[in-house]
């Protein structure tokens, strides 16, 4: 029963292991005619500064480390349970959560570093006066599931494309599967990228100084 609770944090040292791994051996001393690896990582790198600077200008770029390395882990998280004999830590809803917490303090935190205290939480209000107390409440209501639907989302792809072709690797041939693993290879990516943007606009949407 520990190791239940606890494998997923092994998982992620061994995710966090080959990551720094990968960076020391391709990325370390870049070249000027790139490798294959490279480019991906320029890739990569391209087009999380463009996803920043669409959402939050050129400002934003300070935000570059994190919403990179969430990225990162993310993808990596994701990938490990395609691995035989490994388990996505993304697919538990522990590492899921404590991203998504990290979120959700970081983009508060921000806003209000921002904009100022009673600024920030001033938009919680709304337009209207008389409404006010209601604004207040649905604002409330937002940002507390914004964590939760984070985590809940990331966390359900992962453990049900995971038992899906365990399942059908188990009750079929081997060839057959293998559309469903497309599936959840393209669910990796697509399920970075949610968490990327959906970062980069809390962020975004904390820190600008926007009028209602």
């Amino acid at each position: 029963m520990e190791g239940l609770y606890t494998n997923h944090i092994t998982m992620a040292i061994i995710e966090m292991i080959v990551v720094f791994a990968i960076f020391a051996i391709f990325a370390r001393q870049p070249k000027l005619v790139p490798s294959k690896i490279q480019n991906i990582f320029e890739a990569y790198i391209d087009f999380t500064k463009n996803m920043i600077e669409e959402n939050m200008g050129k400002k934003g770029m300070k935000y570059f480390p994190l919403i990179a390395g969430i990225g990162l882990f993310v993808f990596f998280g994701n990938l490990l349970g395609m691995i035989p004999g490994f388990e996505s830590p993304t697919a538990n809803i522990n590492t899921t959560l404590a991203l998504a917490l990290l979120v959700f303090f970081i983009y508060n935190f921000e806003g209000i570093r921002e904009q100022g205290f009673v600024k920030y939480f001033k938009h919680f209000f709304g337009p209207i006066k008389w409404m006010a107390p209601l604004f207040f409440i649905l604002e409330i209501i937002s940002h507390i599931s914004r964590p939760i639907t984070l985590a809940l989302r990331l966390f359900a792809n992962m453990t049900g494309g995971e038992i899906l072709t365990v399942v059908l690797i188990f009750l079929v041939p081997l060839l057959v599967p293998l559309p469903i693993m497309f599936i959840h290879f393209f669910q990796v990516f697509l399920q970075t990228y949610v968490f990327m943007i959906l970062t980069t606009v809390y962020i975004a949407t904390a820190i600008i100084h926007s009028e209602h």
